[in-house]
C-alpha cells in the first residue's frame, strides 16, 4: 500500500467534545476546492433532559461565511433524550454538491443542542485532498 490513510482522509474541522448549553456550535470553514468529498461524524454523548442535538452542512461563497446557506438535504434526523444517548450520525458531502452556480466554495457543520445542556462533538474529514493534504493545526501528532 502506497498511500497511507491519512493522505485519502484528514480532520479538517472540529467541534470539541463538551458540555453544551442550548445553542449553535460551528467549525471553521472548510475550502472545497482542497476536498473532493466531506465526511462529518457527530456524537452525542448523555443528552439532557428533553434535550435534542442537530447537526448540518452549511456552504458560503468564502472562508468568512459571506452568504452562508444550508447544503439542501445535508441534515441529520434529529438526535433525542429519549433514544439517542451516546449515539453517532454522519452526514457526507460531495464538492459537487455545493451550490457552484451561484459562487459557493465552502462548506462547514453546525450543530445544534436545544432544550438542554448536553454532552457532544463532532469531527470533520476532507478526502480525496487535490493537493498534499494539511490537517487541523490542533492536531499534534500523527503516528505512522
Amino acid at each position: 500500500m502506497n498511500a497511507k490513510p491519512n493522505d485519502i482522509s484528514t480532520l479538517v474541522g472540529v467541534i470539541d467534545s463538551d458540555a453544551y448549553g442550548t445553542g449553535d456550535y460551528s467549525t471553521g470553514w472548510i475550502d472545497m476546492g482542497d476536498w473532493g468529498a466531506l465526511q462529518a461524524v457527530v456524537g452525542a454523548g448523555t443528552l439532557g433532559a428533553s434535550a435534542t442535538l442537530d447537526a448540518k452542512l452549511e456552504q458560503a461563497s468564502d472562508g468568512s461565511g459571506t452568504g452562508v446557506k444550508d447544503i439542501t438535504g445535508k441534515a441529520i434526523t434529529q438526535l433525542v433524550k429519549a433514544s439517542n444517548d451516546d449515539d453517532q450520525a454522519i452526514i457526507l458531502l460531495r464538492d459537487d454538491e455545493l451550490d457552484v452556480a451561484n459562487g459557493f466554495t465552502h462548506a462547514r457543520l453546525t450543530i445544534t443542542v436545544g432544550t438542554a445542556t448536553s454532552d457532544a462533538g463532532a469531527m470533520v474529514f476532507g478526502q480525496y485532498a487535490r493537493y498534499t493534504p494539511t490537517a487541523l493545526a490542533s492536531v499534534v501528532e500523527v503516528v505512522e
